[in-house]
């Protein structure tokens, strides 16, 4: 046996290449063999596409317009003699490619281990029965089971298939799914053409089938084209794309006030080497260098929380955007309830309704209530015993206990049906002995049922037609009905409706069951079925709604967010579960409820107003998803939709936030998110959001915290040209200040936890700049306070008798200790840093004492007196340094203050 042996699969017989691969067509692999095979041909994954090797990602770091600046302006000071300057401004140059090349790496190592944690799943058969695998261990010879919404896991050679079409357009550019077929074909039939072929990659979008894997991984005709066509995901953000162009533009205009400096130097009759040193050190100070690196720190532990709390970023700029969500439209099931559906109650002719006691998907917990003994009741071969069995044998699902905790494998829904039956006795194995499964009219949204052919070994091996669907459908296609005791009566609809209504005005999904004894193989047909069908009964269920919801969908509302349930299901039954998460009250009215109907009845200027007013979308079809998600942004919302279904990918695709479901969703589903869920919960994206709030006032924090200094830096050095006298601080000690303290300091606002009330605030406006009115007057008074602070303490230190080097020395660290005061004001932007606590963020605290160590290496260590051009500075000079960096602190401390009263005074916004 060879993965991806030959082209000869679709040229053989389906028992020919089970028996090539040495696999059993109902059993499929053994756990053993599965294990060894896995071992011989690798996972089935394919190889990391060929990105920029390490050269060429060192050689990408020097490539941005600030970079150009510093290494010209190294180049310049080297050849004017100056040595240890161009030397230290290198060295700035090769520290800051060496830390944004690690970052990098590190970056997208961790975007690809998130990504990781959403895998593919596959469904296979071991030792006969259906498990759940990760695609990646999926090996040949297994026996894979598809379903509508499935991208198939490997290239499959079809051993049997219901009405199969998969979507191929992604290997073979058709788009027209391809009919699928279990048949030999001719060895040189192309890949288009090969119908009882599915290929790794494609997408089930009608029926189920089930194929023998015969090639994985890079194996694959998927593999094939990826050798050929190597891609990789650009790691950018909206935010990192605007600082690119915010970087090109600060260039330009450092280099023009360099020019003007130079110029304004040269005019005055300054020395042409001092004056270009001058310039440099504008140039130098006025650049950022520690911004976009730190920019995407914060974002990369932003979305690590978000992670941790179930919420995987696919895509970076979501974790920008979830900020700013207005709107949220979510799923019903497993999102807002807990996706484990569970009949509640069964409602069988001539009997009535049968309560089931129990939840969850383990059979021991739980009964079906019945008067007289449910064995009795079951032994009569009447209504009740033939809708449970029809619910477990015209059944694609499964349960699989995982240490201790059983689940569903497949449809939630039938899985329902497979623990009521064992309730009953009807266990799914001795069902599938006693009436095993010959033929399949699978489930879609068009034909709105299930049918599937058995031979009944008790009833002589003749055939019995079971189907369960939408209670609407199964009648229609129903003459008559069983009753309790096994003889037939004329169909009562009526009493039928009546039940329908009773179920789902309790929320409870519907479910009906039919049956046809005793029929020719040949009438197994959709048309044959019409109105031929005996009604057994209905299977009301629910879906229990998570705890956590209620609380997440309080949470969004108080945060200004607005929450709607986008479902499919019944209009009674989305109330019901609406009515239970605290979506809507009792009083039900006609703007709370929207049906799909009813909107497509809407005129288009009328739609936008009633989608805006509803809280609850029932009976919504995928096309109308999309239409929702247009009509709200149209209105300048920011919406986030929820989805698991292959129809839900437009809506993910062409919503701001696209939110799938880890554990239920399709992978096409999947695909097209942003935003991925491991638990499927509602509480999920609330704590997403709010991360995704945190991230962006940790960024505004950062951005506020940083700019000051290299505004003031600038303006210190462009004053002493205009004013003809000496620089205040050289270059070099520019670029340790925004080295040094760029990492010891500014980074540690990345660490910063959320503040108390995040969730509390109205959705930030997406059109605001990043950096309000506020914001700026505040990053403007800390650069006035930093140029006139090293401005007289330059000078006192002058007057006083002190040397050069030792009030340039003063004046750098008076901008490390102001940065260091002023990092405490910027941990909340609006309260006092003891509101919050000074030892909330401890990451700060350790900042600020490394910061420190590195200040008095650097004002005492002989070697970076040498390097730098500092001198050892007395006792007295360190208290007016600290004292105008408290003062600073004050200043802004009381600026904050005034504005928070101001703002309790105004007068509420109406």
């Amino acid at each position: 046996m060879v993965a991806g042996w030959g082209e000869a699969h679709h040229g053989l017989a389906a028992q020919d290449v089970l028996a090539l691969l040495e696999a059993d067509r109902e059993r499929g692999l053994g756990e053993d063999e599965a294990a060894r095979r896995l071992e011989a041909f690798g996972r089935n994954a394919l190889p990391d596409a060929p990105g920029p090797g390490v050269v060429m990602r060192i050689l990408l770091q020097f490539h941005h317009p600030l970079v150009y600046v510093l290494l010209g302006a190294a180049a310049v000071t080297l050849l004017l003699g100056e040595v240890v300057d161009s030397t230290v401004i290198m060295g700035v140059v090769l520290v800051n490619a060496a830390v944004g090349f690690v970052q990098e790496r590190k970056a997208e190592a961790a975007l690809r281990g998130l990504q990781s944690m959403v895998r593919t799943r596959a469904r296979v058969v071991r030792s006969g029965a259906a498990v759940i695998v990760d695609s990646e261990e999926v090996v040949p010879g297994d026996l894979v089971l598809l379903e509508a919404g499935d991208l198939a896991p490997a290239d499959l050679r079809i051993v049997r298939c219901a009405e199969l079409a998969m979507d191929e357009s992604a290997l073979t550019g058709e788009s027209v799914p391809a009919q699928k077929e279990d048949l030999t074909l001719p060895v040189e039939t192309i890949v288009a053409d090969r119908r009882n072929m599915i290929f790794a990659g494609t997408l089930v979008t009608t029926g189920t089938g089930t194929g023998v894997a015969v090639a994985t991984g890079e194996h694959t005709e998927l593999g094939e084209i990826h050798r050929l066509v190597g891609t990789g995901e650009t790691l950018a953000t909206p935010l990192t794309r605007k600082l690119a162009r915010f970087s090109r533009d600060l260039t330009a205009v450092i280099l023009a006030l360099a020019a003007a400096t130079f110029g304004a130097g040269w005019l005055h009759g300054q020395d042409l080497g001092d004056t270009f040193t001058a310039a440099v050190a504008l140039a130098v100070g006025a650049i950022p260098e520690g911004l976009p690196a730190a920019i995407t720190i914060v974002m990369a532990i932003g979305v690590t929380r978000m992670a941790r709390r179930g919420a995987v970023i696919r895509r970076l700029p979501a974790a920008e955007t979830l900020g700013s969500t207005t709107v949220i439209c979510s799923d019903k099931t497993g999102t807002l309830t807990e996706n484990q559906m569970t009949v509640h109650a069964i409602w069988v002719p001539g009997i009535g309704e049968l309560a089931v006691s129990g939840t969850g998907y383990a059979a021991d917990r739980g009964t079906i209530e019945v008067a007289g003994g449910l064995e009795q009741q079951l032994g009569r071969d009447g209504a009740l015993r033939w809708s449970i069995l029809v619910g477990a044998a015209c059944n694609d699902a499964g349960l699989q206990e995982e240490e201790g905790r059983w689940s569903a494998v497949g449809d939630p829904t039938e899985a329902a049906l497979l623990v009521v039956a064992a309730k009953a006795g009807l266990h799914q194995r001795h069902v599938k002995e006693r009436y095993p499964r010959v033929a399949t009219i699978a489930f879609d949204s068009r034909r709105q049922y299930m049918a599937t052919l058995h031979v009944a070994a008790e009833r002589d091996a003749r055939h019995v037609v079971l189907a369960k669907g939408a209670a609407e459908r199964i009648v229609s296609l129903c003459a008559a009905q069983l009753e309790p005791d096994g003889t037939l009566a004329a169909l009562d609809a009526d009493a039928v409706e009546a039940a329908v209504a009773s179920l789902t005005q309790r929320g409870l999904r519907v479910l009906a069951t039919a049956v046809l004894t005793d029929v020719a193989p040949s009438r197994f047909s959709e048309e044959a079925l019409e109105g031929s069908l005996v009604f057994t009964g209905l299977h009301g269920m629910w879906d229990p709604p998570r705890a956590a919801a209620v609380d997440a969908v309080r949470a969004c509302r108080t945060a200004g967010i607005d929450v709607k349930m986008i479902t499919g299901d019944h209009a009674e039954t989305a109330w019901a579960v609406a009515r239970r998460v605290g979506l809507v009250d009792d009083a039900r009215d006609g703007d709370t409820v929207l049906t799909g109907p009813e909107l497509a009845r809407l005129a288009p200027e009328e739609r936008a107003d009633a989608v805006a007013r509803a809280t609850v979308l029932a009976r919504v079809s995928p096309e109308q998803k999309l239409r929702l998600v247009e009509s709200l942004q149209a209105r300048g919302h920011v919406v986030a939709m929820t989805g698991d279904g292959v129809n839900d990918a437009p809506a993910l695709r062409h919503a701001d936030i696209g939110i799938a479901m880890g554990r239920i969703g399709t992978e096409v589903a999947k695909d097209a998110a942003d935003v991925v869920l491991t638990d499927d919960n509602f509480a999920t994206i609330e704590a997403a959001v709010e991360e995704g709030r945190g991230i962006f006032d940790n960024l505004t924090k950062f951005i506020t915290w940083t700019l000051p200094t290299n505004l003031a830096e600038g303006l210190v050095i462009l004053i002493a040209i205009l004013l003809g006298t000496a620089l205040p601080i050289q270059p070099t000690q520019i670029l340790w200040i925004n080295m040094t303290t760029a990492v010891a300091l500014g980074l540690m606002l990345a660490f910063e936890p959320k503040e108390r009330g995040i969730m509390t605030r109205p959705p930030r406006d997406p059109r605001r700049a990043l950096l309000t009115p506020t914001l700026m007057a505040r990053i403007v008074l800390v650069s006035a306070i930093l140029v006139g602070g090293s401005w007289w303490l330059f000078e006192w230190e002058v007057a006083n008798g002190a040397s050069l080097a030792e009030a340039r020395t003063v004046a750098a660290n008076l901008f490390v200790a102001v940065e260091a005061f002023y990092l405490l004001n910027c941990r909340s932007l609006e309260g006092s840093v003891w509101r919050i606590g000074l030892l909330s963020n401890p990451w700060v605290v350790v900042g600020i004492a490394v910061q420190a160590c590195a200040q008095a290496l650097f004002t005492y260590l002989p070697i970076m007196n040498r390097v730098f051009g500092t001198v050892p500075i007395g006792g007295e000079a360190w208290v007016r340094i600290l004292a105008v960096a408290a003062l600073a602190s004050l200043v802004v401390g009381a600026e904050k203050w005034i504005r928070a009263r101001a703002r309790r005074a105004a007068p509420p916004v109406p």
